[in-house]
């Protein structure tokens, strides 16, 4: 039996809570400040010792790419972290390969009587077309529990017994009715061809630029490597280094190069045996059944458990490695790693944005937030700055509460249609130009149109943007940096072989793994759209596109979380008296 307190005594707990919050939301605060200089190794800080060459393949045009011990010894650490279980042959028979429709999953204990902070576990066996079972691991599974009527749902963690068994591992982060879900993205012998595909078919998906003068034009391929021994245009970044080439027009000089757009992508990838892998409704995101219930009914805690569970929290939201980060409930995303508010009104947003300069910074999914912003701000009005459409730059302001947001897209290889050739800028020399301070936002996410590269060239161009925030940091600390992470997207047999989420799922737990402890914020997408009942789009809907921005702007116009956490102490204490 828990005790009885008075009001008295109730009270003093709270303001005795709040202190301990204040005290230890201002210790991460300064934790959030540390010194990351180590971070940076600029040429000249480095004696000759300490470098070592990386050969590059012998088809790479450009010089080899030269690592301080420091940069080798990451790479070969993210190299190891994404490491992917393979089947025990090269090259196993289609009728050897994960079956969905014969695997099957069972949840342990379905009848136990859950509540709510509970962990929920799950075992998933797989079969082949035989109807035998797998023998080692390596599939790509996407798991999610969820309540329809709640619009409620979140990720679960995977281990991989690499045994054809899979154990599965959810929090139960709300009452009611809880399913289950579990669905084969693509089957480990699929892995094996993605992985190929990636090392030695990095050329997949080919560019092009056009060379023109007065009335002579002329088109060729370009890419971060070019094979063969033609003559070539050397467009590499004099301050990154990112290289990036085309082959050399045969009446034209190389300075005439006025844009850069996607040729397409090369067919005939695949023999017929391998195509069979990927086959949508067979083995490509197809659901995998249960054995037995798929659902478990979850009970609220007690007000004394809540009360805990509350405390609980506050010390994981000093965490970043919380599993999972959130969860939706009714729509709107609960995160566990940051306090959140809802901007569910244009004038909160504005208020939040007033005096505010917002740098947008990446892919098509971050000009998301663009395009959502000014539509649903009235007074952000976008400034018709000549851009093609869905390409920009973009520029929108807010001339009554000064907020200027402008939105780039990042250098090469980057698959829009056309790009301008003055408008190909690096992500890392755009924040090299940016001064900083209180009133400047940076949002950044950089990571699908890398997906058919090698991982070196994302380490690569991440580790540039890395080092320039760092500088920006250093320069200008009150500067808000967010890094809004991949998200999945619908596949078919084609776009796997192109941007298929487990391309995606690898280059974000590389960019998570680099921007750790750089006094970066994330926002979760990835999470946001695997959890939501909404059907898997590059490109999510709103609702999904608003969670993200609520997250964001949290960043920028933090709740006060004592008030917060007041309320919520209040209305759970105020059922002591009913």
């Amino acid at each position: 039996m828990w005790p009885t307190f008075s009001r008295i005594q109730i009270l003093c707990l709270v303001l005795t809570v709040l202190a301990i919050l204040g005290f230890v939301h201002n210790f991460y605060q300064v934790e959030n400040t540390t010194d990351v200089k180590w971070l940076v190794e600029d040429d000249y800080q480095q004696p000759s010792s300490q470098w070592t060459k990386i050969p590059r393949k012998l088809y790479c045009g450009y010089e080899q790419q030269v690592l301080s011990i420091r940069e080798r010894e990451e790479e070969e650490a993210l190299f190891a972290s994404l490491q992917w279980p393979k089947p025990h042959a090269d090259k196993i028979p289609f009728v050897r390969s994960t079956d969905p429709s014969l695997s099957s999953f069972v949840i342990l204990n379905p009848h136990k009587q859950f509540k709510v902070g509970d962990q929920l576990e799950v075992l998933v066996h797989m079969r082949d077309y035989e109807g035998l079972p797998k023998q080692y691991g390596g599939d790509y599974l996407q798991t999610r529990i969820h309540s329809a009527p709640l619009k409620a749902g979140a990720i679960g963690r995977i281990l991989d017994y690499q045994n054809g068994t899979y154990r599965l591992f959810f929090t139960l982060l709300w009452a009611g009715e809880v399913m289950v879900s579990v669905s084969l993205v693509h089957p480990s012998e699929g892995i094996q061809v993605l992985q190929r595909l990636r090392e030695e078919k990095p050329d997949r998906t080919y560019f092009k630029s056009l060379f023109k003068s007065g009335k002579i034009s002329e088109a060729t391929a370009c890419n971060v490597c070019l094979p063969g021994d033609m003559p070539v245009c050397n467009f590499t970044d004099p301050y990154t280094g990112e290289p990036w080439f085309c082959y050399k027009p045969r009446k034209l000089s190389c300075a005439t190069r006025i844009n850069h757009y996607k040729g397409g992508y090369q067919k005939g990838l695949l023999t017929s045996e391998e195509s069979r892998l990927f086959q949508s409704g067979v083995n490509i995101k197809v659901p995998i059944a249960s054995r037995g219930p798929d659902t478990v009914v979850v009970r609220p805690s007690g007000h004394a458990e809540l009360f805990l569970s509350e405390m609980d929290s506050l010390e994981r939201s000093q965490k970043p490695d919380v599993f999972p980060s959130g969860y939706f409930y009714q729509d709107e995303w609960q995160p566990r790693t940051q306090w959140i508010r809802h901007f569910n009104k244009s004038s909160e947003v504005t208020e939040c944005l007033q005096d505010k300069l917002i740098h947008l910074f990446g892919d098509s999914t971050i000009r998301q937030w663009f395009e959502y912003l000014t539509a649903f701000v009235p007074d952000l009005v976008e400034l018709n700055l000549g851009s093609a459409r869905k390409i920009g730059p973009f520029m929108a302001v807010d001339t009554k509460h000064n907020i200027l947001l402008k939105f780039r897209c990042h250098g090469p290889p980057i698959r829009f249609f056309t790009v301008f050739s003055s408008e190909l800028h690096y992500i890392a020399n755009e924040l090299n130009r940016i001064v900083g301070g209180k009133n400047t936002v940076i949002a950044i996410t950089i990571w699908s149109h890398f997906s058919t590269f090698p991982v070196e060239v994302y380490i690569r161009r991440l580790r540039n943007i890395r080092r320039s925030v760092i500088r920006l940091l250093d320069r200008s600390p009150k500067t808000q940096i967010v890094i809004k992470t991949a998200n999945v997207q619908e596949l078919g047999p084609e776009v796997s072989l192109f941007n298929s989420d487990w391309y995606s799922v690898q280059l974000d737990a590389i960019m998570r793994k680099m921007f750790s402890g750089t006094g970066v914020h994330f926002v979760d997408a990835w999470e946001m759209s695997l959890a939501h009942y909404l059907p898997h789009k590059l490109h999510p809907d709103d609702v999904i596109v608003k969670n993200q921005l609520d997250a964001f702007l949290s960043f920028v116009c933090p709740p006060e979380t004592p008030y917060n956490f007041l309320r919520g102490i209040h209305n759970q204490m105020s059922n002591l008296f009913l």
